[in-house]
């Protein structure tokens, strides 16, 4: 549990400092290469620390081995962990987080901003929320 606990506390850490540097507007995030860097370093981060929780989730109660890491959180869907929305936006941002740090292709800015301005923190909050429900029972 500890485990669990501080990657929680990494996520929201990470929550702390992406909020201070993510730009307004999709323009700001274009233009200035270093926060736009950083947010996607943060992006990677608080998802690699989500993935690390899934884990250490299925091992605690020894839950079936996932075959990758999106298959992390079809584990915890499957027992009722996390709800389907969430395992689904999850295993999107999961797919994203690999095309930020792997560089496949061309990166679109515009759906890369949205995310983390509009969606990552939300669904990272979410994911935290229904993990500690679970842990609690």
């Amino acid at each position: 549990m500890d485990r669990i606990n501080d990657k929680i506390e990494d996520i929201l850490m990470f929550f702390d400092e992406l909020s201070g540097i993510i730009p307004e507007n999709l323009e700001d995030y274009i233009s200035n290469k270093k926060e736009k860097a950083a947010c996607e370093r943060y992006f990677e981060k608080i998802i690699g620390a989500i993935t690390d929780v899934a884990f250490y989730v299925i091992k605690l109660k020894k839950l079936r081995i996932p075959q990758d890491d999106s298959d992390a959180f079809e584990v915890l869907k499957e027992n009722k962990i996390i709800d389907d929305k969430l395992a689904q936006k999850l295993k999107d941002a999961k797919g994203m987080r690999n095309i930020l740090a792997h560089e496949y292709g061309k990166i679109d800015d515009e759906i890369v901003f949205d995310s983390i301005k509009d969606e990552l923190i939300l669904d990272a909050e979410e994911f935290i929320k229904q993990i500690k429900q679970f842990l609690k029972k």
